[in-house]
């Protein structure tokens, strides 16, 4: 009973999320392998791999996206590892370049993805990271949430039948001082039954409307008069508790808030780049699709 955003955009969204989830590892991911002490560069070369160097910002960068297994390690034991990859890394692409690969048509055609994805990463990083900070994320919680009330509850449990007469039939027993939770267990239909049909506690949202309505209709300990048809039978509920939660606290919300901000950064961004250009779509038949509809521009976020 518990009850579109183009394709461009949730791929933009992944890639302003995953920055952001980097700023937010940042505390947790273990840092760069440092320097040894006796070294004067802030940036010193750690490998030469046929005469190319390789600097220790290089693997400083691959710990930004360390897979789980690594992400435990101390620097002294990454340093050995990242060293390595690196090297392989480097090793691979000249021997690939020997070979002549940069000319292969669909490495060009990587080639060009990859650095558009790169551009758009960094496009959306320039716009859309500056609305992203804890400023932005104060002002927005504050607005929406802070001395707000929660959002109201209610305790209940239900008997689901398949046909209104069975369901009539309960509710006169019911009246007539038979026991809810063993009516639930002996005639209910719905996986819950064998705990007297007990829901817990659920907001209105949660419900389809039809059972959600009649939920919030009723006081405590009050049962359905009448049953309540849904697409899954018929329900007669009784309320057991109603109850309103407290504002929930800034770090309970952060993330969802940061998301928020960030879906909406690349909303309008996207909205703003599409309209500086022309755009021809084609099906896959090669024949032209009818224009799309522009993209709203979001609402700015304040500060």
């Amino acid at each position: 009973m518990r009850s579109r955003l183009s394709l461009t955009l949730l791929a933009s969204s992944a890639i302003v999320l995953s920055l952001a989830a980097q700023g937010a590892r940042a505390q947790t991911t273990p840092p760069a392998p440092p320097a040894p002490a006796t070294a004067a560069p802030t940036d010193p070369v750690v490998a030469i791999v046929n005469g190319d160097d390789v600097h220790l910002s290089d693997l400083s960068a691959l710990t930004r996206n360390l897979p789980q297994q690594l992400q435990g390690m101390t620097p002294d034991q990454l340093y050995p590892i990242l060293l390595e990859q690196l090297v392989d890394q480097k090793a691979m692409a000249i021997a690939a370049n020997k070979q002549g690969l940069e000319n292969d048509p669909e490495v060009k055609k990587r080639i060009a993805a990859g650095i558009e994805q790169v551009m758009q990463a960094a496009l959306i990083t320039k716009s859309v990271g500056p609305e992203i900070g804890e400023a932005q994320i104060q002002a927005r919680y504050k607005s929406e949430y802070a001395d707000k009330p929660g959002v109201e509850e209610v305790h209940a449990r239900h008997i689901l039948v398949a046909t209104q007469a069975e369901a009539e039939d309960i509710i006169k027993q019911l009246n007539h001082g038979g026991d809810f939770g063993k009516l639930a267990i002996k005639d209910s239909k719905d996986p819950g039954a064998s705990n007297g049909g007990d829901l817990g506690f659920f907001k209105k949202t949660d419900m389809v409307p039809e059972f959600a309505n009649a939920a919030f209709a009723l006081k405590d300990g009050q049962i359905t008069p009448t049953p309540v048809h849904t697409q899954f039978g018929y329900h007669v509920i009784q309320v057991l508790g109603h109850k309103t939660d407290a504002a929930p606290a800034l770090a309970d919300v952060h993330d969802k808030i940061r998301n928020e901000l960030i879906q909406e950064g690349v909303h309008r961004l996207l909205a703003q780049v599409r309209s500086a250009v022309t755009i021809k779509e084609f099906g896959p038949d090669g024949q032209p699709l009818p224009p799309q509809p522009a993209i709203p521009a979001a609402p700015a976020t304040g500060n």
